[in-house]
Order: structure tokens, then sequence, then C-alpha cells
């Protein structure tokens, strides 16, 4: 759908949430679980430097430390994740493309309504799990498991205490797809310059992707809140009830401004390889499933 003319053919809709969980499966089982153990290391213990923290990390548990949180949470919001941002995406994409919206508008429109969706259906309570994974360790003397906490959580909040910080991931996850899609399909048009229609190659995609990905991370600070709100290492000064504001008061009286931006680094790096396996994995992966009815006929015949 990069192309400026207006899709005439309706790509294969539920196929999509196949592709989106096998790419995210595949996307957080190489190198981006390892990404988001140390940036998530770092927003909640927000003192540390990143050399501290990847020795941290591995003083916890060697190699597979950097893998905490992969199995069953971050594989169960891989999955489930994926699935959603795909399907709905790439629906809100099309059906923009076809009002007569542009490649950047639509890709923005379906980036934002992918990143909600996934937020709210699949992503709070994995989301929160795979922070409690992370984060617990720092209380002294912790021995519960995670799922134990998230029982005793569940017997003192209920269900909203196990989502607690969705409304911080669902503003995360909107303003992180609606940036990845809009400034992956601005760079492919900056790139076409003139030549509107000219189909890009796969490295001129690939860098499409890596720019989104690196430039959207300008919302590190929600991220930041996020981590806190679902953090398990309180600190005795940390204000009992959090919301998406006092939680941001509480970490500039401690950190100041640029403590909303601890562990920005490993985002990037997580960001840039998520979008590429989304945007430029996505797109490849919805042309091959849309051409292989064609590729059929062309054998038969």
């Amino acid at each position: 759908m990069s192309a400026t003319k207006p899709p005439t053919k309706k790509p294969v809709s539920w196929t999509n949430i196949g592709l989106g969980a096998l790419i995210q499966t595949f996307e957080v089982s190489t190198l981006g679980q390892p990404f988001e153990v140390i940036k998530t290391h770092m927003a909640a213990h927000r003192q540390d430097s990143l050399p501290t923290s990847l020795k941290k990390i591995y003083q916890r548990g060697g190699f597979a430390g950097f893998y905490q949180g992969l199995i069953p949470w971050a594989w169960i919001e891989s999955s489930t994740k994926g699935g959603v941002l795909l399907f709905s995406s790439s629906e809100v994409e099309y059906h923009c493309r076809k009002l007569g919206a542009s490649p950047v508008v639509s890709g923005i429109l379906g980036g934002m309504s992918g990143g909600v969706f996934q937020a709210y259906t699949t992503m709070g309570f994995c989301t929160f799990m795979k922070t409690v994974e992370v984060t617990r360790q720092k209380n002294p003397g912790a021995s519960s498991s995670s799922l134990e906490i998230a029982h005793e959580i569940f017997k003192r909040e209920g269900i909203v205490g196990l989502n607690k910080g969705v409304s911080a991931v669902a503003l995360r996850q909107m303003t992180n797809w609606g940036s990845r899609f809009g400034i992956s399909r601005i760079t492919e048009s900056l790139i076409r310059r003139q030549d509107k229609d000219r189909a890009l190659t796969n490295p001129e995609k690939i860098l499409s992707s890596v720019v989104g990905g690196a430039l959207a991370c300008w919302n590190q600070p929600i991220e930041v809140i996020r981590v806190e709100m679902q953090s398990q290492a309180k600190a005795a000064d940390r204000p009992e009830k959090l919301n998406i504001w006092t939680t941001a008061k509480y970490i500039y009286e401690r950190n100041g401004f640029m403590g909303f931006y601890r562990g920005v680094t490993p985002r990037i790096g997580l960001s840039v390889y998520l979008t590429t396996c989304m945007v430029f994995g996505g797109d490849k992966l919805k042309e091959y499933v849309a051409q292989r009815p064609s590729r059929k006929r062309d054998r038969s015949a």
C-alpha cells in the first residue's frame, strides 16, 4: 500500500492475524527480548548506566537473564499483539487509502489504531507481568514468584491492579506505531521523490523502517512512566496511588528531566529492529500472501 494510487483490490485480511503473530514472536525470541529487558531495567533503575545495567542483568541470570519474561509472557504478548496490530493497522490503512488519504496519513492512522487496539485487548496484563519479572528482584528478600505476586495484586486490587499502567501502555503504543508507520511512509515518499509510483527496493524499504523505528523513540518519557507504574522496585517515598501525572511528577522530582529518557538507547535498538520486522517484514509477507493465488494459477497453467 505504499504507492500513491489507492488500492483497487482488498488484501487478505484474516491472514494478517497469523502473519503478525509469526513476525512478532520471531522478533521477541531473537533480539527483541534482550533489548526489552535492558530498556525496562534502565527505566526502573534510573541511576544505572548502560554498562552497569548489562552487568547487573548478567549477574542476575547469566545469558538467560537477557531473556527474562520471554516464556510465557513475552510469547503470549507478542503473538497476540502482533496479530492484532497487523490486522487492525492493515484494515485502517487500507480503508483510509480507499477514502483518498495519502500513504503517510493512512500509515499514521493505521499505526495509531493498531497500537491502541493491541494495548487494550492483549498488552495490559502481559506487559505488567514482564515488568514484574525484570523489577521484582530489587525488593530486599523478595522470594515470591511472578505468578504469586500477580495473585497477591489480584486479591488486593482486582483486575484493575493486573492492568496497572494500561492507559500509559495505550498512549505509548498509539504514539509508537503511529510514529513508526507514519515516519516509515514519509521516508518511503522522500526516497521516491517525484516518481511516486516507483516500487522501492528491499534496502530502501529497510532503510525507511530503520528511520521510522529510530525517530519513533521521541515518546520515551511515556515508556519510563509506564515502567514506573508497573515496577515492583518501589522506593520508600513513592506514592501508593499512581496515575500518569503523579508518576511523571515523582520521576521528575527524583531524577529530573533526564530521568524520562533512561533506557532510550536500548529502546532505539528495540524500536529499529521491531519496526523493520513489522513494517518491512509485514509488507513483504502481505505481498507474498496476496500473490499466492496468481502463483498457483501460473504453476497449474
